[in-house]
């Protein structure tokens, strides 16, 4: 049963809010003072809204909603007074007040104004819930002192506006680390839209971007928003920027110089506020040189650069991303959570991963399926891992066949080429030698992980 605080001198007015309130089937908590309120707020449940007349006896209905805000943020306080002035109704609504309400009460008026405060305290609450799921789904895990550094930054630069500029292997958690930075930003209750640039045609990417109107190519039958137009007053992650073309480069630098921009195959001028987070696992400086990208433009977006280390760098996390991926696979599969013996957290510790975390996700959620016990040994690790420890603790003469070292070198090859060609197999295929088609069944039979294989 939802509850109301009445915290009135007079005790008719008690009385009848106490009546007309608990006929709506609300409980009622009635108080005197301030001071009374106080020791009720101390000694009972807390109430969903409390009804507050500004003038009282000792400390006054101001001073009161001063300390109610202190202690409960989030309770809703709707102020009543006799000797209501548009001054007072201001002052107390800066000091947060939900609502004000005057003498003589219209007891439908306060049944109204009781039932909004309450849906408000509701949304607060959700909002609070939704927010917690967040951080709980967007948690960046780790404690090596790369980490904890850009943890630290992130706070930092979160609640600013400026742009940031993520540098990073694929797999290392780019998104994530953009999805942290808008939750401590202000612009966290809006959105956050997403623009995978290297996963969208180059004859599209301006109509995703910028959106279209009706006719503006044969396909375009009704105007479409585009993402910057979707991230107004959010934030826009655009992620693989070193893949744009300089033609898509070019517009999406004007944006970002004028917060303006013209739909496909239209002419208004649409003026957007977006905070802009960019990231790459090119180098920039590198493409710049080589004339395929814009050096104004990663200047424009290099305002507070950030990078995120290999899983390699901080094979101390590694442990941490085990038991975390274990827990998370368990809960969605329904089995028991999986221990990994000794012999096999070795194993991972001196693997490389060249797919990062999201090679050792994809790994863990294999063995959580695949391993038959409630233990994952050596046994139970697909053998390239095995096989691919650090140049200084591996011994490539070691007592494995033939056929497996040739098998772990092609793999470990083809994994390394295809990081090289950002994950194009004509382009991999075509260095490496073979056909688009038999790289494509290695990569399969492998089960080399990669992003945005193109």
């Amino acid at each position: 049963m939802k509850t109301v605080m009445i915290v009135d001198d007079e005790k008719n007015i008690r009385d009848a809010l106490s009546g007309v309130l608990k006929d709506e089937g609300f409980a009622v908590i009635a108080a005197g003072s301030a001071e009374e309120a106080f020791r009720k707020l101390d000694s009972e449940k807390t109430p969903d809204v409390i009804l507050l007349d500004i003038w009282l006896p000792g400390m006054d209905g101001t001073d009161a909603l001063k300390e109610i805000k202190v202690k409960f943020p989030d309770l809703p306080v709707i102020m009543i007074s006799g000797h209501a002035n548009i001054e007072t109704a201001v002052k107390t609504t800066k000091l947060g007040a939900y609502d004000f309400i005057e003498k003589p009460l219209s007891l439908d008026k306060v049944i109204l104004c009781v039932e909004h405060a309450m849906e408000h305290k509701r949304l607060i609450e959700e909002n609070t819930l939704l927010k917690s799921k967040a951080w709980a789904k967007y948690e960046i895990i780790g404690r090596s002192k790369s980490m904890a550094a850009l943890k630290n930054d992130i706070r930092r630069a979160g609640p600013t506006n400026s742009w940031i500029l993520i540098t990073g292997e694929n797999g290392t958690g780019k998104e994530l680390v953009a999805r942290n930075i808008h939750l401590f930003s202000n612009r966290s209750g809006r959105p956050f839209i997403e623009v995978n640039c290297a996963a969208i045609p180059e004859e599209l990417i301006e109509s995703e971007l910028f959106g279209h109107e009706r006719g503006a190519f044969t396909s375009a039958v009704a105007q479409k928003k585009g993402k910057f137009d979707m991230a107004d007053k959010g934030t826009i992650f655009l992620d693989e920027i070193g893949d744009m073309s300089m033609k898509t480069q070019a517009k999406v630098l004007r944006i970002l110089q004028e917060q303006t921009f013209e739909r496909v195959g239209g002419n208004e001028q649409i003026k957007v506020d977006v905070r802009v987070i960019a990231a790459t696992n090119k180098n920039l400086t590198e493409q710049i040189a080589k004339g395929t990208f814009r050096e104004d433009l990663f200047y424009r977006l290099n305002v507070i650069p950030f990078h995120v280390p290999p899983l390699r760098e901080r094979t101390e996390d590694i442990p941490l991303f085990v038991e975390y991926f274990l827990k998370e696979f368990a809960r969605e599969t329904a089995r028991e959570v999986l221990t990994v013996s000794k012999e096999a957290m070795d194993v991972f510790l001196n693997y490389q991963w060249p797919g990062n975390v999201r090679e050792l996700k994809n790994l863990i959620e294999r063995l959580v399926i695949m391993t038959p016990s409630s233990v994952i040994t050596p046994d139970d690790i697909p053998i390239y891992l095995k096989g691919a420890a650090p140049a200084q603790a591996r011994n490539i003469f070691g007592s494995m066949l033939l056929k497996e070292a040739r098998r772990d070198f092609e793999r470990e090859f083809i994994a390394i080429k295809l990081k090289e060609f950002g994950g194009n197999i004509a382009r991999t295929a075509e260095a490496i030698g073979i056909e688009r088609s038999h790289l494509y069944r290695k990569i399969r039979n492998y089960g080399i992980e990669h992003d945005n294989l193109i």
